[in-house]
């Protein structure tokens, strides 16, 4: 589900570049378990299953190796929400961010008792696994990385940025109706359109 989505657009020229770098550790390679299996059903009932502790724990063992600034984020539809704020943060202060997708029913509680990573989750809604938010992340602090946008006015962070934005031709003719664009942002007045763009943020 990872590979297919950074093999695109910018997160792969960020790859090729070397901008950023992502692994991915499958789980089944940290069981012992002889039938690569990684989730059992949860103590107390319940309808789903629950990812083990162990092939976690050993996985990301595996990924902070001897790394010093690395963060850990356990994705959850109960953690705190993600902001733009977050990843501009885990962009300057870390080297490295340790991922841990969730899926099933969720992850042995242990494994948060153990890492007390930072949780998070990307909206008032639930998915059925971690990698969807996963990738979000990850794009999110690939943003903040010098040179992955190209051009570093780009980051609406840094500016008055709206979402209504005009381009050619000046004049569009639509099912019998002509729509224009905002004399304002043809005038070439820049105080102008800065404060056009604050009104229509």
């Amino acid at each position: 589900m990872i590979l297919p989505v950074l093999e695109e657009s910018m997160m792969k020229r960020a790859l090729k570049t070397g901008r950023i770098s992502v692994k991915m550790y499958d789980l089944r390679d940290y069981t012992d378990n002889k039938h690569k299996k990684i989730d059992a059903r949860p103590y107390g009932g319940g309808p789903g299953m629950v990812l083990q502790a162990e092939p976690i724990l050993r996985a990301h063992k595996k990924a902070k190796g001897r790394k010093k600034k690395t963060i850990t984020v356990l994705l959850s539809p109960r953690g705190e929400q993600w902001t733009s704020g977050q990843a501009q943060m885990i962009q300057n202060s870390y080297t490295d961010v340790i991922l841990i997708c969730g899926h099933y029913e969720g992850i042995d509680k242990r494994v948060e008792n153990i890492l007390n990573p930072l949780k998070i989750s990307i909206g008032p809604f639930v998915v059925t696994g971690g990698e969807l938010p996963a990738l979000m992340i990850i794009d999110s602090v690939a943003r903040f990385v010098p040179g992955v946008l190209g051009n570093e006015a780009s980051l609406e962070e840094s500016r008055v940025s709206t979402d209504e934005f005009f381009t050619r031709p000046e004049v569009l003719r639509w099912n019998r109706k002509t729509y224009g664009v905002p004399e304002v942002l043809l005038s070439g007045n820049h105080k102008d359109i800065e404060a056009w763009r604050s009104e229509h943020l």
